[in-house]
């Protein structure tokens, strides 16, 4: 089967692990370090914390905007850590709505939902494609809100000429296996603030006010330390990060392979009138994540290319449908009609021709037929 992600690494990978394994030094330590302060350089941001998801970067972020008995809006179009995230610290999610093209909110859905128990937006780069950030942040600075990036999808993406994570007053980053840099599991919490940085730094490490390797990297080991506040097993270690180091070297040449095939399938599908691309617009240069088409007959389709040898997703359902998430539900119109149409195609810096053509001919003759 072709399948829809596949992670891509070389020997790069081997020798930094080995690297670390020989080290003797496997727990959060120098690696950790180190790629915490090459990731912050890349985004442009003054603090980048190690994490073990960006699940736990969503809720370590929005434990710093105190959002306890208040309101954060959020998309549904998203993978539930997103919302999971809020409940988490005791806050209200408020579902708004995406646009139809990009999936994403915009200023003026996020405007409608501002009450004045509105504490911070998240804010999600479907696809790795940019939501429109400066009138979105020039909304959250009238309110006084604080703005969160989800960045799962969005590693190396741009929005007029920044890089997502470093617009927000929060970058989230995931580095699971199937994201643009892939670490297996991992994530990355990216800040300009240096008090919830610092906040962070313990909170990822059960509130303990001073980790293991510092407190060794000494001549002796300093066993002593204080806890600030009850905090969580979040952190990074070392053969995490090794990976992500050498995944590091080539995450602009990965992205550049997927915008190869992203640009291929646009020109290929185009003249498939059963389906619509999400548009590339002025102000983003993706991160191109995934490749979702909207097609008719999406559920027959799916099927198709399962037989054929394809797989293929959805992302995502809305999540203000879920069971969990009935308390909250509002309408939505576009998410509740759209995710119906979703097909997410195979896209990965390894996709051969032969996979991708074999992905080409199945649409055409499923719609052909």
């Amino acid at each position: 089967m072709i399948p829809v992600f596949r992670p891509y690494s070389d020997e790069k990978e081997l020798q930094y692990l080995k690297e670390v394994i020989e080290s003797g030094w496997w727990g959060m330590g120098p690696k950790t370090a180190e790629f915490e302060k090459k990731f912050a350089e890349y985004i442009g941001v003054k603090h980048a914390l190690g994490l073990n998801s960006a699940t736990a970067a969503l809720h370590l972020a929005l434990m710093c905007a105190d959002v306890k008995g208040m309101e954060v809006i959020s998309p549904a179009m998203t993978f539930v850590s997103t919302n999971h995230a809020i409940l988490y610290n005791g806050g209200i999610p408020v579902f708004c709505d995406v646009e139809p093209d990009n999936l994403n909110v915009t200023a003026e859905g996020i405007a409608k939902l501002i009450t004045p128990r509105t504490k911070a937006i998240i804010v999600v780069h479907y696809g790795g494609y940019a939501c429109d950030m400066d009138p979105i942040m020039e909304l959250a600075d009238k309110h006084n809100l604080v703005v969160i990036e989800d960045c799962a999808h969005a590693c190396g993406g741009r929005y007029k000429g920044r890089m997502l994570g470093s617009i927000g007053h929060f970058g989230c980053f995931s580095f699971q296996a199937v994201k643009n840099l892939s670490t297996g599991d991992g994530g990355m919490l990216v800040t300009n603030k240096t008090d919830w940085a610092d906040r962070i730094r313990k909170l990822r490490w059960v509130g303990i006010s001073k980790d293991t390797f510092d407190r060794g990297a000494g001549n002796s080991y300093d066993w002593f330390y204080d806890v600030v506040e009850p905090g969580f097993k979040y952190h990074m270690n070392d053969i995490t990060a090794a990976i992500g180091l050498a995944q590091m070297e080539k995450l602009d040449w990965m992205n550049g392979r997927r915008k190869h095939w992203t640009e291929r399938y646009r020109t290929e599908l185009a003249s498939i009138p059963q389906i619509k691309v999400a548009p590339v617009k002025d102000y983003m240069l993706p991160a191109y994540h995934n490749f979702v088409i909207k097609a008719e007959n999406r559920d027959e389709l799916r099927k198709h290319l399962n037989r054929m040898g394809i797989n293929s997703g959805v992302h995502y359902y809305p999540n203000h449908l879920f069971e969990m998430y009935k308390p909250y539900y509002r309408e939505l119109p576009v998410s509740e009609s759209i995710w119906k149409q979703l097909v997410t195609l195979p896209l990965y810096p390894g996709l051969t021709d032969e996979d991708y053509q074999k992905v080409i001919d199945a649409i055409r003759g499923f719609y052909a037929g």
